[in-house]
């Protein structure tokens, strides 16, 4: 696994943290980065116009994700200002650590 350090790029966020997310190495695709970026973030993958690893370096494609090395501080910049358009409810599914086996167990 690539351990990637990934936050929202906002002045206006009372708490910009970097949160750590993992990558399949046999996955390194731009793709992948957004997909798992965006899930962990409660981001929608529509609103990300670029993603950016710090200090000032665009990723562009999978070549570029494929170089990135173990816990690199990349930023998602996103295209619209409305926090309350920005940020969806991920399905429960989605969350991270949710169990799908335990949720299927009845007492």
């Amino acid at each position: 696994e690539l351990v990637l350090k990934v936050r929202i790029q906002s002045p206006n966020l009372r708490e910009n943290d970097f949160i750590e997310i993992e990558l399949d190495r046999q996955e390194l695709t731009y793709k992948e980065l957004l997909r798992v970026s965006c899930r962990e973030l409660g981001v929608n993958p529509e609103h990300v116009q670029k993603i950016r690893k710090l200090p000032n370096t665009m990723l562009r494609k999978d070549k570029d994700v494929a170089r990135l090395q173990d816990f690199q501080e990349l930023e998602l910049v996103l295209t619209v200002s409305d926090k309350n358009l920005l940020f969806r409810v991920p399905t429960l599914s989605e969350q991270s650590g949710y169990n799908m086996k335990a949720s299927e167990l009845t007492y």
